[in-house]
């Protein structure tokens, strides 16, 4: 290793080096193709710059003056790419490296200066690099090394043939590295295609995987499976979390729903522009938000410090992208959680997905709102504000406050403040849990109600006005049913007495509408009492006495008067028979085809059809029906 990158580890406080970075370090390696399977986070970053170290500076330990790029590295988002500038610049700053970067939603002139006042290493997206390919700012002729950091990512994100024309414009003999956090046939076809004879390295084994990451798979039902998330977010209390969904639609609702708990929460999509979703970020950077609401797309390569919690609200599609997610946590040797949000429904994709990953996630219930106030109770007492004795200016007041307030009221209110400053859990029902049956109204009065449905009684109008009128309960009323002229309502035997003395002698409830209490239930069966519809105001009234008249109907063929046969017609330059009739030959003049194209179908009056109409009388400027308005003549010819 390079003394100069060896003085920058120092000073960073690298005592170890991660697995992957010990393996891009075997002598062996040095020089060649690799490529290397690492997860998310591993420290990949800082890996491929000791790589391509010895081939950038060669024999040198400093950087000659900077003029076209030597090293390139491929990200395959604006935050990555602009993240392994920040970690390349500080590791070859004393080799004197001078870095740029060529990525999307930047000034693409300010590039171009940068790259024409000459860089050692360029950072890039696949698009924009592209771009000054074609335009000619950038000159690929005098590369040594290629980085494609993330290669199933951007091969995901449809980068591919960006990708293939950039790699066919940088020199043959360059060396090209492939870091991938999993390595389909895609990766695998494009090493093949665009390295030589390179080496496989495999950091950690399959079974491995993220050894850092705890996953849990909470099962909750369909209902509440929005409630989980919030839930989830507050039994762990991360410093950063990040939420999952698939559609800009879920990461909306989401979103909206977090902030309205008073969660401090941001969202990522791919509708924000570069502005919002950078300012997005540097909230989460500097603890003003908490929690990230994102898709998978707008997620791709983001790092956010102290990011512990990861949710899948909705499952991904397949293991791949659960890899891809899960990585943001975990990282660097810190600890993270992986929460799937499995429902009913999902149960079998769940699994599924687990199994293709090779991962072993602990199957349980969602957090219930017991199971979070208890969690919360735990870091109450854990905190260390209990421990730290109070300062002079707070003294005065701490006296104050155990001399006015007993033990009991000073731990009530302080319970009281602590829970007010957090958001509240929710139940959750469980999977299985059905509505239960309602119990039996028991002992009741019946009362009949003057007016029904033909009055424009409903059940919806009689149970508040009962309730409003008889000082009664919603319980205290059992079954309302509205019959033609009159309804019958259901009390309870205990509450009759105070709905009679509320009602009055009278027993009027409102105007025209009598109480009577009745001695028996009434026959609950169907209304046979209905009111008969009105005949139609163009039938007129039938005697079906009378015989009705005869229907007309369509001769039929065999009824038809025949036509006698006419003669053969003649040619142009012979007359017609004297036999044939005249009025026949008119009958069976021949058929001719109509010249020009066939009429347009739908409804002529149509604005469209009237158009389609002009259009295929005649296409062109100047000839009849078409588009183009004849010139008017000038006037005086």
């Amino acid at each position: 290793m390079k003394q100069a990158l060896r003085d920058a580890l120092d000073d960073r406080g690298y005592d170890t080096l991660t697995p992957v970075q010990e393996a891009v370090l075997d002598p062996d390696l040095e020089g060649r193709d690799l490529l290397v399977s690492a997860q998310t986070g591993s420290g990949k970053t800082l890996g491929f710059g000791l790589a391509i170290a010895p081939t950038l500076l060669e024999e040198l330990e400093a950087f000659a003056p900077a003029g076209i790029p030597l090293g390139l590295v491929i990200a395959p988002t604006r935050e990555l790419a602009l993240q392994v500038k920040r970690e390349l610049a500080w590791l070859f700053a004393k080799a004197g490296a001078q870095l740029a970067s060529c990525v999307g939603g930047m000034d693409m002139r300010d590039e171009r200066r940068a790259l024409a006042r000459g860089a050692h290493i360029v950072v890039a997206t696949p698009g924009r690099l592209r771009d000054h390919i074609m335009r000619g700012s950038i000159d690929l002729s005098g590369l040594r090394a290629v980085v494609l950091d993330e290669a199933d990512e951007m091969l995901d994100l449809g980068f591919r043939e960006d990708l293939e024309f950039i790699l066919g414009e940088a020199p043959t003999t360059r060396q090209t590295l492939l870091f991938s956090a999993t390595v389909p046939k895609s990766i695998a076809g494009l090493a093949k295609s665009y390295q030589r004879d390179a080496v496989r390295v495999v950091t950690k084994s399959e079974a491995a995987q993220h050894a850092d990451i705890s996953y849990r798979a909470m099962t909750v039902a369909d209902r509440d499976a929005e409630n989980a998330v919030i839930n989830t977010l507050l039994y762990y209390q991360a410093p950063n979390s990040i939420v999952f969904g698939n559609t800009r639609a879920m990461v909306n609702r989401l979103t909206t729903r977090l902030s309205n708990r008073g969660l401090q929460v941001v969202s990522l999509s791919g509708e924000l522009s570069q502005s919002e979703r950078t300012h997005a970020l540097q909230a989460m950077r500097d603890g003003r938000a908490r929690i990230c609401v994102a898709t998978d797309v707008a997620a791709r390569g983001i790092d956010l410090p102290n990011l512990d919690l990861v949710v899948h609200a909705e499952l991904p599609s397949n293991h791949e992208t659960l890899l891809h997610r899960s990585g943001r946590t975990g990282r660097a040797g810190r600890k993270g959680v992986s929460a799937l949000i499995v429902t009913k429904k999902t149960r079998k994709k769940a699994e599924r997905i687990l199994s293709m990953a090779k991962l072993k996630a602990d199957w349980s219930d969602a957090p219930t709102a017991e199971e979070v106030y208890a969690r919360e109770e735990e870091r109450m007492f854990a905190g260390e504000a209990w421990q730290v004795p109070a300062e002079g200016s707070e003294q005065e007041t701490v006296d104050k406050l155990t001399a006015t307030f007993t033990d009991a009221q000073l731990a009530t209110a302080f319970l009281r403040l602590y829970r007010s400053a957090r958001s509240t859990p929710e139940e959750l029902s469980g999977i299985d849990a059905k509505p239960e049956p309602r119990p039996e109204f028991g002992p009741s009065v019946w009362f009949s109600i003057t007016g029904g449905r033909d009055a424009g009684a409903e059940p919806r109008r009689i149970l508040p006005m009962l309730l409003k009128i008889g000082s009664l309960e919603k319980d205290d009323i059992g079954a309302i049913r509205v019959r033609q002229d009159h309804s019958f309502v259901q009390v309870r035997e205990a509450s009759v007495p105070g709905l009679l003395a509320a009602i009055g002698a009278d027993m009027m409830v409102e105007p025209g509408a009598r109480l009577t209490r009745l001695d028996a239930p009434p026959t609950l069966g169907g209304d046979k009492a209905r009111k008969p519809l009105p005949p139609a105001k163009s039938a007129a009234p039938v005697d079906w006495n009378d015989d009705p008249a005869p229907r007309k109907r369509k001769p039929k063929p065999q009824d038809r008067p025949k036509t006698p046969k006419s003669a053969p017609l003649q040619s142009k330059d012979k007359q017609p028979s004297e036999a044939a009739d005249p009025a026949v030959l008119k009958a069976r003049k021949p058929r001719t085809k109509p010249k020009g194209p066939p009429p347009p179908k739908g409804k002529p009056s149509s604005k469209k059809n009237r158009v389609r109409a002009q259009a295929a009388k005649g296409r062109g400027a100047g000839k009849p029906g078409g588009f183009a308005k004849p010139k008017r003549p000038k006037s005086g010819s």
